[in-house]
């Protein structure tokens, strides 16, 4: 079968499943199973290639699964963020574009920190995504990672042996981790899990295939934040960066959350699409 008319059967299969991205992700699987990238693929496609035999079989069966919603990056194994590839797969967070935005907060306050190692952490790591951008980003700096679940650290540990082998990951939960860091961190940064726990995720490939413990969070969906916040406050030297992620309605909440508990300088910042995605505080 002619690359071409695969990828436009798989594009069109796609559209009619509800997936936005039809013709990136059409192009992604078949660069997959071909081992090559997009722009090589588009090369044999014009040159009128073909699929052998047992790549059209490969193709068509990942085209299933994908208009079944499983996640792309389920099926490829592996997500992009900022400048990494990481490892991922069930039982892991896969993350997201719009939280390439918030790092870039938790960068530039990590930046500014005159000191030769400026010490970051990340509660809530999941794939290692945000802790990995800081420790390759800031490469003078200390990053420490805390992730609670046996099955995202099977991602998590590869991810951070190949990024940042010298980084400090743990196993544990967000609200008492790192007591030997207490007032010393510079730049605190999380995505915890926001989603209230009544609300379904509008996107099957979230509510069906991400792990419920890394989407739900009480019934506001701030408890974890909560806990953020208050980790925060007793691991941030005075006038060390906070930076949460949250929901684009929860801006609000989480500005008042904040101020109430005492940060100064809180603001809440926009992503690309103009939506409240992060907000930040100094101790």
């Amino acid at each position: 079968m002619k690359l071409s008319v695969a990828l436009e059967s798989a594009t069109k299969r796609f559209e009619n499943a509800g997936i936005e991205s039809a013709q990136a992700d059409a192009e992604i699987l078949a660069s997959f199973v071909l081992g090559i990238n997009r722009g090589e693929l588009l090369s044999k496609t014009i040159s009128e290639d073909s699929f052998a035999a047992e790549e059209k079989f490969q193709f068509e069966e990942l085209v299933i699964k994908r208009a079944e919603r499983f996640p792309l990056q389920h099926l490829t194994g592996f997500a992009y963020f900022r400048q990494l590839e990481l490892k991922v797969g069930p039982g892991v967070f896969v993350p997201r574009f719009e939280t390439e935005g918030v790092t870039q907060l938790a960068v530039d306050a990590l930046k500014a920190v005159p000191k030769d190692a400026p010490i970051a952490v990340d509660l809530a790591t999941g794939s290692g995504a945000i802790a990995l951008c800081l420790a390759t980003e800031v490469p003078n700096s200390k990053v420490f990672a805390v992730e609670l679940s046996n099955e995202a650290l099977v991602y998590t540990r590869e991810n951070f042996a190949r990024y940042a082998p010298s980084a400090d990951l743990r196993q544990g939960d967000l609200a008492d981790a790192f007591a030997e860091l207490d007032g010393q961190v510079d730049v605190l940064i999380s995505n915890p899990p926001y989603i209230p726990d009544q609300m379904i995720p509008i996107y099957p490939e979230v509510h069906l295939h991400d792990p419920t413990l890394a989407l739900y969070g009480g019934i506001d969906g701030l408890d974890l934040i909560r806990k953020v916040d208050a980790s925060a406050k007793r691991l941030l030297r005075p006038g060390g960066t906070l930076v949460i992620e949250h929901a684009d309605m929860q801006g609000k909440a989480v500005q008042e959350l904040l101020l109430a508990s005492g940060w100064r300088s809180v603001a809440t910042h926009k992503d690309l699409a103009g939506r409240d995605r992060a907000t930040t505080g100094i101790r």
